[in-house]
């Protein structure tokens, strides 16, 4: 066609069906392999959404699984790992087989959506954060990594994640935006990515060790009047 000086269609150069066909068989029965090699690919990945009621339509949303074999005498896979505290219910799982290998988010848990990483680190920058571009070798400062990305050093970590916290907790930056500070490895990790499981967690005063909740906090969840302007020194964070 390109020599000829004729448009090229690639809608008539590929049968459509055989896509359409691939598809339609995949999303209707959960089996994503070629129909030949049934036995070789993933089973269950597409299923039929749970409509009987509003409650069983979100336990099925909140449902997590295993990809091994419910035969496995293995306890491990079937435990709670101490990194799920707070995340995946403890108590929720079906009997049998499956029992530990589908599991169910816990009931305050959420997943994040996502949002921009330039303005944090934009902040980052005017806090002080040293880019790589300015990178000197020092063994006491610590690596700052947004996203999984390495930006920058700060040598002081410790007001850069005050600084980020208080921004989280007053609303400037989105509350689902998570910072870990491993001092150990030297690092401070800032996530903004979508997909992530958080949880809430109470508030702790550090000079006292006291949890700064109190019962006009607990009235306000009650209602939800004025929770998404709680104020910097807020009660409940989600990391």
């Amino acid at each position: 066609c390109s020599d000829q000086g004729k448009m090229f269609n690639i809608v008539a150069a590929m049968n459509k069906n055989i896509i359409t066909q691939g598809l339609r068989y995949s999303l209707a029965t959960g089996n994503w392999q070629e129909q030949s090699k049934a036995m070789e690919g993933k089973v269950g990945v597409s299923q039929v959404l749970n409509r009987y009621t509003y409650a069983s339509t979100l336990s099925h949303l909140r449902r997590t699984n295993t990809p091994i074999g419910r035969d496995g005498k293995i306890a491990k896979p079937r435990q709670l790992h101490n990194t799920h505290w707070g995340m995946v219910c403890p108590a929720e799982t079906p009997e049998g087989q499956a029992c530990g290998l589908v599991k169910n988010l816990s009931l305050m848990s959420v997943i994040s959506v996502g949002s921009p990483d330039g303005p944090i680190l934009d902040y980052m920058t005017n806090l002080g954060l040293t880019g790589l571009d300015r990178y000197s070798a020092d063994p006491e400062a610590t690596r700052v990594f947004l996203n999984g990305v390495w930006v920058g050093i700060s040598t002081n970590p410790s007001i850069l994640l005050d600084n980020l916290v208080n921004q989280r907790r007053e609303g400037a930056i989105r509350d689902e935006v998570s910072i870990v500070r491993e001092i150990r490895e030297r690092e401070l990790r800032v996530y903004t990515d979508a997909g992530r499981v958080m949880r809430p967690l109470f508030v702790v005063d550090r000079p006292s060790q006291q949890v700064l909740i109190t019962q006009t906090d607990v009235d306000k969840l009650q209602d939800w009047r004025d929770w998404e302007g709680r104020p910097k020194d807020a009660a409940a964070d989600i990391p």
